[in-house]
């Protein structure tokens, strides 16, 4: 069986998977990739908000795995581990680029008005397609500071004090960055289509991140 048909693995075959690759087994590495590769360029995606750039750092989010695969022992999941891999690559990739990712001249006292809201009674399966793809399109237009910190902690799950550490700044600099990243989807909702459901786009992003 190609490693194309393989199913997900489990949590006991990715191990073994793993220790395979570590060897140098180039099949289990294989599925490794596809069991985890729509995640990482789904992450990509929304960071960079190109298809073709989150391609490419994709493969080359890939490629350092394979590089350092090695050097996983497990103290973490392998897929945080990945995922991690995965955003300094796309960090290190807009460095270069010469983007900022966070001002440093952010302050941590942004305070915004709640948004009022009218909703009717719309089926909730189809008000919660329409959030996600209104919010994949809302991160895109986001500025790439407020966009990375939106992703890291509403989509991905960092905690403020890792992403602080990812970003090399200050835990009150992430905090301002998802408040205000935060506000602005709030105004591409009431701009461009109805508020995204009973729900916050923090929300609707982590009902995404569950169902990955």
């Amino acid at each position: 069986m190609s490693p194309q048909k393989l199913a997900a693995p489990t949590a006991a075959t990715e191990t073994q998977l793993i220790a395979r690759a570590q060897q140098g087994d180039e099949e289990a590495f294989a599925a490794l990739f596809e069991a985890h590769k729509r995640r990482v360029y789904s992450l990509c995606l929304r960071m960079l908000g190109n298809p073709t750039e989150a391609e490419d750092l994709t493969q080359e989010a890939f490629l350092q795995l394979f590089r350092k695969i090695s050097t996983f022992r497990g103290e973490s999941a392998f897929s945080t581990w990945l995922h991690r891999l995965s955003v300094n690559v796309v960090l290190m990739h807009l460095r270069k680029k010469g983007l900022n990712q966070i001002s440093l001249d952010e302050t941590e006292n942004s305070q915004g008005e709640p948004i009022k809201r009218d909703y009717g009674d719309d089926d909730r399966r189809l008000v919660g397609s329409i959030d996600r793809i209104g919010l994949n399109r809302a991160i895109t237009e986001l500025p790439p500071g407020y966009r990375t910190v939106f992703i890291l902690h509403d989509v991905e799950g960092y905690e403020h004090n890792e992403i602080a550490e990812i970003m090399n700044c200050s835990i009150g600099n992430s905090k301002s960055q998802l408040h205000k990243a935060r506000l602005k989807l709030r105004e591409w909702f009431q701009q461009h289509q109805r508020p995204p459901g009973r729900r916050s786009p923090a929300q609707v992003a982590r009902e995404a991140r569950e169902e990955q």
